[in-house]
Order: C-alpha cells, then sequence, then structure tokens
C-alpha cells in the first residue's frame, strides 16, 4: 500500500521524503502551503489530523503525526533498515538523537525565529538566545568530530532527525564554518542522492 505524505512546504516533513527515499518505499505526496501572511499550515490539514500540523502521513487506514514517531514507524516498516547500530553504545546514541533533535537543539532554534520577528525584542533578545544555541553547536560538533555520522559509522534514521535542526542553525542559528564537523556533516548529507531526489519532490526548501 502507497504511503500518503502530507507535505507542507518548507517543514519538517522534508525530512519524511529523504527517508522514503532512503528506504525504498512507495510514497505520493499531497502537497499544502503556508498562509503567505502567517506562515501557519492551511486549515486542509486539519481534514487529516486534528493538530492540523505536518508532517503528517497516512498509511492505509493509519494516520500518524510527529516527525519522530513517522521516522520510527517507517524504520519498522523497512524492516529496521537505517535503525540503531547492533551494538549497545550505538544504539544509546542513535536513540538519544533521534529524540534530542526535536526535543532539546530545535526549541532555541524556533524561540530564536519567533523573537526575531518582535521589534521591539530584537537584538537584546538575540543576546540571550544564541548562547544558548552555541551550546548545542558546540556540542554536536565534538561528537560529529569523532566520528562520521550521529550514531557510528554509518547513516541511520538519527542523521535524518538532525537535519531539520541543523539546516536552521545554518540559516539563522551561528552555525558556520567555526564548525567543521557539523558543516562537513550537512555537505555530506546534501550530496546524497536520497536527499537530492527528496528535494526534487518537496519542491523549494530554504534551508537546504
Amino acid at each position: 500500500m502507497t504511503i500518503i505524505v502530507h507535505h507542507l512546504e518548507n517543514s519538517r516533513s522534508q525530512r519524511v521524503l529523504w527517508l522514503l527515499e532512503e528506504l525504498g518505499l512507495p510514497y505520493e505526496v499531497k502537497r499544502y502551503e503556508r498562509n503567505p501572511a502567517t506562515m501557519l499550515a492551511p486549515p486542509e490539514l486539519r481534514k487529516v489530523h486534528p493538530l492540523g500540523k505536518s508532517p503528517v502521513i497516512t498509511d492505509g487506514d493509519r494516520t500518524i503525526a510527529e516527525t519522530g514517531a513517522i521516522v520510527e514507524y517507517l524504520v519498522e516498516k523497512a524492516d529496521g533498515r537505517l535503525g540503531a547500530p547492533g551494538h549497545r553504545d550505538g544504539l544509546l546514541r542513535y536513540r538519544h538523537f533521534l529524540h534530542y533533535a526535536e526535543g532539546s537543539l530545535m526549541p532555541p532554534l524556533l524561540l530564536k525565529l519567533v523573537l526575531g520577528r518582535i521589534p521591539f525584542l530584537g537584538k537584546r533578545a538575540m543576546k540571550r538566545v544564541q548562547p544558548m544555541i552555541d551550546v548545542h553547536l558546540d556540542w554536536i560538533e565534538s561528537e560529529l568530530a569523532k566520528r562520521p555520522w550521529f550514531a557510528g559509522d554509518t547513516m541511520t534514521a538519527a542523521d535524518v532527525m538532525m537535519s531539520f535542526p541543523l539546516e536552521a542553525a545554518r540559516s539563522r542559528g551561528g552555525l558556520d564554518a567555526s564548525r567543521p564537523a557539523t558543516i562537513a556533516w550537512l555537505e555530506k548529507v546534501h550530496a546524497l542522492p536520497a536527499y537530492r531526489k527528496a528535494l526534487e519532490v518537496g519542491g523549494p526548501y530554504a534551508y537546504a
């Protein structure tokens, strides 16, 4: 059965397309455009899931929301491909980065984006938020200096999860050449055939 990806432009659902391409699972894309004034998802997404958020997928009579949950579902559907490494340390790193991407790394990046749109907070708020982001980026740099991928020697779904916040960090969070291991990881991801194919399918993507 073909998976339907309810894809919102410039959103976390781009990771779902990439993972599907990597896993070779059959899928179709239903596109949604943001409101140009508010940049919010359109109300049509509420017909798919009550939260009206993206990403969300439908697979037969199942509807699955939240990127992490979708990633775990797809890895399981693909018989564990791109799942956790077979050794304990790799497994723990896999689980950590799978949840860290949205649970810890993305919130300060989102905070910076939101505060940056409030004129009277602007620069003063940025001075407080950026050090929070830098702590994360410094730690990520130290981790990627030890191994080529987040969980170990090979790419896993944890790398897929980490792509969106790191692309956001490069766009607006201070990630630059001063953290070469992280930049090298991003460039390696962007060169993957499945990633490039997902961009073709998903359309313009401001963070790539």
